[in-house]
């Protein structure tokens, strides 16, 4: 074969892969890994909670809400994962600051896919954001986010590429190389201001990529 026409199925090869990875990264879900639900409905069984904040399971759902003195925490998953998708139904009642820890491996060195409503810079739930860094990515469209009802985040970490999808809607799509596993979890923010906050969480499953 000549070698002009194997630099062009060479073109054509690599040309094919990133519309396959383009296309990959615009769907929501992957049906072909299986799920494994990480909150079974009923207890913590699998999570670990870290500070002062409060967690129950009541009628099927997850409850966060600050301690003490309007004291904070975490709840995270015992095991670690690297790449994955990890769908997550969720509601808050406002005001409210928290969000959806991945990759957590210290306070430090980790994401987090925001449920909040924050002023400078402005951004919304399903932003990016990443100690040290801050925004990764920001969601500025109010309207994909139901304030009153569930909502569901979906996220897909795959090597350095972070992609955020809100209600179906793709929010955030970055690479950053921050943190390549870690543990699932979610946050209690702390400030008065956040005293009536509180984080319901319906489901929680992840797809191992």
């Amino acid at each position: 074969m000549k070698r002009p026409t194997l630099c062009m199925l060479f073109f054509v090869m690599i040309v094919s892969i990133r519309q396959l990875e383009a296309a990959a990264a615009d769907s929501p879900t992957n049906p072909a890994a299986p799920a494994t639900r990480l909150f079974n409905g009923k207890d913590l069984t699998g999570w670990k909670a870290v500070g002062g904040a409060r967690w129950q399971v009541k009628d099927g759902v997850l409850i966060g809400r600050q301690g003490q003195n309007n004291e904070p925490g975490d709840l995270l998953t015992e095991k670690s994962y690297n790449d994955f998708e990890l769908s997550v139904t969720f509601k808050v009642e406002w005001p409210a600051n928290t969000g959806v820890w991945y990759r957590y491996q210290s306070a430090q060195r980790t994401y987090q896919a925001d449920i909040l409503e924050y002023k400078k810079p402005f951004a919304l739930t399903g932003s990016l954001y990443c100690p040290g860094k801050l925004f990764l990515a920001v969601n500025t469209d109010a309207a994909l986010v139901n304030r009153e009802g569930w909502n569901t985040l979906l996220i897909r970490a795959v090597g350095d590429r972070q992609n955020i999808f809100l209600n179906g809607k793709k929010v955030a799509d970055v690479r950053d190389d921050t943190s390549d596993h870690g543990r699932i979890g979610f946050q209690v923010h702390a400030g008065a201001q956040f005293a009536k906050m509180r984080v319901l969480i319906k489901a929680v499953s992840i797809r191992q990529l």
